[in-house]
């Protein structure tokens, strides 16, 4: 799997990306570069409970597990594993028997000055308005909850075609001023630009309130409207529920 992370993420941003995701990580998680750090922290909220989580951010990656016994078995299951290969279910399977896998999912994040903004017809309209709520239904829960509109603690930016909103987007503010960007596009409107517009729009919002911008995609479509944006890899996340023997 070649998941293009490169050494060109200012230094600043990457700084800034690893202190966010090591305060959800749980209060003794930290990154270290050039090095796995395996920390046992059974309320890290970087994967669902009771399992392991992996994130790497450029050089260094962050592996939380709920107990002692699992980071053990972790730390040696691991060791010698680059970047790249704990990007690998299949590489990590070989290792570290699990059952369930969510991920991996691509993180990248945007340097301001690097950021490519794209003419934009994108309203502003609340959280709970009746209309986005409605595009959150007609996509359906597999779409909605990957995309986490409906965490987003930001304004929407919509655009309309008819009486409908067809696309949105906006960000939940994560620690350390990160904002974690969201996106949705009605289905039967996919393939037209209207997620560049209404993300183009949701991140010169969060830059213009001095924020930190992340974007998080699985897929290629969502990675190269980011990527169109200004965005850089930069790493990954995944989580892994371990098999009981």
């Amino acid at each position: 799997m070649n998941l293009h992370l490169p050494a060109t993420a200012a230094h600043s941003v990457l700084h800034e990306a690893r202190a966010a995701w090591s305060r959800l990580a749980g209060p003794d998680a930290s990154f270290s570069p050039g090095r796995t750090s395996v920390v046992v922290s059974p309320s890290s909220r970087l994967s669902p409970p009771g399992w392991m989580a992996v994130v790497v951010l450029g050089d260094a990656a962050l592996v939380t597990v709920p107990d002692a016994r699992t980071a053990d078995q972790a730390t040696t299951a691991l060791r010698g594993l680059g970047p790249q290969e704990l990007a690998d279910p299949a590489r990590l399977h070989d290792r570290l028997p699990f059952t369930e896998v969510l991920g991996p999912a691509h993180l990248l994040f945007l340097t301001p000055s690097r950021f490519r903004p794209v003419p934009s017809v994108a309203e502003r309209v609340p959280v709970d308005d009746p209309l986005l709520l409605a595009l959150l239904d007609r996509c359906g829960p597999a779409d909605a909850d990957e995309s986490a509109l409906a965490d987003i603690t930001s304004s929407a930016r919509v655009v309309r075609r008819d009486s409908e909103i067809v696309a949105a987007a906006g960000h939940e503010l994560w620690p350390r001023r990160t904002a974690h960007l969201s996106i949705l596009t009605d289905p039967r409107h996919r393939r037209r630009g209207l997620a560049l517009d209404v993300g183009s729009a949701a991140v010169a919002d969060a830059l213009a309130q001095g924020l930190l911008c992340q974007w998080r995609g699985r897929t290629l479509a969502s990675r190269r409207v980011a990527h169109t944006l200004g965005f850089q890899e930069t790493g990954f996340q995944l989580s892994l529920r371990l098999s009981e023997d």
